[in-house]
């Protein structure tokens, strides 16, 4: 053990004969406790914000999808859908159709996005588990499941047979409208069930069967706009996608969950880069106070630091002896603010201390992550707020000149 470390580490425990220098020691300590301890429930806040907020996205989309690439549709070949089917890789996949379109009940109308799924769609994800009231659609009807958005635009209900749902699609071609009402295909539907996922996707999207919507966009029988996959157990999604890609070529870009919540993504980590500066902002305003702290010792040890100068320390070494000092303190503190957090992360997990509905529990998630952040946070500022306060040393101040 080095004697500057030797004597920081007496510093650190000893206590100063002045009690003002006492306080401003236990209040630079607490600062750090309470920085390190902040920022820790704050990631590990974020990090439960942004599951619950993916939880549901994640529940409608597939493991990958394969989009057109260029239009709006592709034809599958029945080698296609065999070759697919031979993967190993895949555990199922499901034909899809989107357009956006009009959907009018009565005197009211909305934009939407109509999806047109096939009878494997439910093995592929899992919508059964959001549907709010209601049943799932059967295949071959004109039965449609809509957002709780649109319902709630439309004024729909499950099964309302005196509310006549039309959808509306604007026909292919060229020149102009002659009449409106050969400007668009149009069918009638029944709405049989209601789903509650989040906010933009309840406003956007009205399911239907694939024949249904086929038949008004007059697609050709293997004529779709992507196919969605489920991957097996434990596959490979790099081999999946290879394999995928092979079979369906450049006509289909595929895409994970990730790519096709690219935008979410990024929003959700830009919002955890801001909420980590800003934190970061405070820790730095608290490590004033380290830096306050170790220059009153300094003040106070004047005398101990003139007998250690003329024994033979230089003043190198007694600079030494403030830097470990600042930096075991900012190191003591992080840890200790680090294991209160975790404590009260865990206590919200357990007990939900703060609600945001009285039967919704604020979501947390601990990540080993997350303690590196925090303890790396802290030393490095510690480090130099340690550093600064170091150099006021001079050999005047040593000397008691």
């Amino acid at each position: 053990m080095s004697f500057s470390f030797y004597i920081a580490k007496r510093y650190l425990r000893s206590k100063s004969s002045n009690n003002a220098i006492n306080f401003i020691t236990y209040i630079a300590l607490i600062g750090v406790i309470v920085g390190a301890g902040s920022l820790f429930i704050v990631l590990s806040g974020f990090a439960g914000l942004k599951d619950f907020t993916l939880e549901f996205t994640n529940t409608v989309d597939p493991d990958l999808k394969a989009e057109v690439a260029t239009g709006k549709s592709f034809v599958i070949s029945d080698d296609d859908i065999n070759q697919l089917l031979a993967l190993k890789e895949v555990a199922s996949f499901s034909k899809i159709i989107e357009e956006r379109t009009i959907i009018t009940s009565n005197d009211k109308n909305t934009l939407a996005t109509i999806k047109g799924v096939d009878t494997n769609f439910q093995k592929v994800v899992s919508i059964d588990s959001v549907l709010d009231h209601g049943n799932w659609l059967e295949q071959n009807s004109n039965q449609i499941v809509v957002g709780w958005g649109i319902a709630n635009m439309l004024s729909l209900g499950v099964l309302d047979f005196t509310r006549a749902i039309n959808i509306y699609v604007p026909k292919p071609g060229k020149g102009a409208i002659t009449s409106p009402k050969n400007a668009y295909n149009t069918v009638k539907a029944l709405n049989v069930g209601v789903f509650f996922i989040n906010e933009t996707l309840n406003d956007t999207y009205v399911y239907a069967s694939i024949d249904l919507v086929k038949n008004l966009l007059n697609y050709e029988p293997n004529q779709i706009s992507a196919i969605e996959f489920k991957l097996s157990e434990g596959a490979d999604e790099n081999i999946a996608r290879t394999k995928i890609k092979t079979i369906l070529g450049d006509r289909v870009i595929l895409k994970n969950r990730t790519q096709l919540n690219d935008a979410l993504y990024k929003m959700l980590n830009t919002e955890h880069l801001v909420v980590y500066l800003i934190f970061t902002l405070v820790l730095i305003i608290a490590f004033f106070n380290v830096i306050g702290s170790l220059i009153m010792m300094m003040l106070d040890k004047k005398q101990s630091l003139n007998t250690l100068f003329n024994i033979g320390a230089t003043v190198k070494d007694i600079r030494r002896i403030f830097f470990f000092q600042g930096s075991l303190m900012s190191v003591v503190g992080g840890i200790i603010g680090l294991i209160i957090a975790y404590f009260i992360v865990l206590l919200q997990q357990g007990f939900g201390l703060v609600m945001i509905t009285p039967s919704l529990p604020y979501p947390v998630k601990i990540e080993i992550e997350n303690f590196f952040i925090v303890f790396v946070t802290i030393s490095v500022l510690g480090v130099l707020a340690s550093k600064m306060a170091s150099v006021r040393i001079s050999t005047s101040l040593v000397q008691g000149v």
